[in-house]
This record gives structure tokens, sequence and C-alpha cells, in this order.
């Protein structure tokens, strides 16, 4: 027999496979197209697991982080990608994601709609220790990108050092190692001619 709850869990599935459709800025590595919304989520929940030894807090909970990793853009399949250097977009981003997350968690049986919800709040909010590391895994992947596809979205934007560096400082937050890489990789690529560096830092 198909109950009730079986039926939300797979609308609910199926729903999620939308996020495959949501476009991110990045580009994969070999910049040869854009990344979708699920790669991006797959991709940083393995880094979370694979990079765990560099967590600032060494008790974390990484199962709880690969939760958080994997539904921290699920409300992107209402509310779409925003560009992380578009101030004029992340002006109504919050409203649009609570939104998204009241239809897209809703769906779910309460208890799992719930969790899912919790998760996504306690990542955006940055606060836990397993937020932090998450939120760490989610601006490393990005500079990781840009760098080995030549600048991407950074030359394709015109973006400065400034603004990475101001936007991928809270990875030291969650992994102080690994900012010390991002930050080593940020002044690299203005080196290469890969990012606009204006003198401010």
């Amino acid at each position: 027999m198909v109950t009730e709850r079986l039926k939300k869990q797979i609308r609910f599935i199926l729903e999620i496979d939308k996020l495959k459709n949501i476009y991110r800025m990045t580009k994969i590595h070999d910049g040869t197209r854009r990344e979708n919304d699920a790669e991006h989520s797959w991709h940083i929940a393995l880094m979370a697991f694979l990079l765990s030894e560099y967590a600032r807090d060494p008790g974390i909970d990484i199962l709880k982080v690969m939760k958080m990793c994997i539904v921290h853009d699920l409300v992107e399949i209402d509310a779409g990608d925003t560009f992380c250097y578009d101030a004029q977009a992340n002006l109504d981003k919050q409203e649009r994601e609570q939104k998204a997350a009241d239809r897209i968690f809703g769906m779910l049986p309460e208890d799992q709609g719930m969790e899912l919800r919790a998760l996504w709040e306690e990542f955006d909010a940055m606060e836990t220790p397993e937020a932090k590391y998450a939120a760490a895994m989610d601006r490393l992947q990005p500079v990781l990108m840009n760098f080995l596809n030549k600048g991407g979205t950074w030359k394709e934007h015109n973006i400065s050092k400034e603004q990475v560096v101001n936007r991928n400082r809270r990875i030291e937050d969650g992994a102080p190692a690994l900012w010390e890489l991002a930050s080593q990789l940020i002044d690299e690529a203005v080196e290469k001619g890969l990012l606009r560096d204006d003198g401010k830092m």
C-alpha cells in the first residue's frame, strides 16, 4: 500500500530534480560550462567529508554538515541562483528564499520538512560550528573553480580581489587552514591577471 507519507516523499524527490536545471555563475574547472546547483551541492558535500580534518572544531558532526550542503540550495528551485557579487539581486534574496522554503520544505511530511528547513536555516545563519564549516565549503569551491578555469566568473564580471576576500574570509571561521589556501590562490590569481586588484587591501 502506498501511503500518503510516501506519496509526499516521492513528490518532493521529483520536485528537487529541478535543481539540476538551476545554473550557477560559477563554471566547472575546465571552464566549458556553468555548473548546476545539484552538482555544486554534491561537490561541497563530498569536500566537507574529505576535508573534515581541517575544520576549526574537531568535534563537528560531519553527517549534519553534509546534510546542510545537500539541502542549502534547494530553495533556488523557486528563488533562482543569486550571484554573490550582485548587490542589487541580493536585496530581496532573503524574501525570495523564505517564500521558496515555505513551499518546497512544505511538500514533505511535517517531520522531514521541519528537519530539512532547520538544516537550511542553520546553514544560512552560519552560527554553529557545523554551519560555519559547511559555509566554508560553499565558499572554497568557487574559489577553486575560478582559479582553475582561468578566472571564470571573476574575469567575466570584472570582480576585484577586495570583493573576493570580503566574500570568502568567512572560510576562516570554519576552517582556518583552508582560508590560508584560498588566500594563496587569490593572491596567485591576481599575479596571473585572473583577478583585478584595486590596491585597496
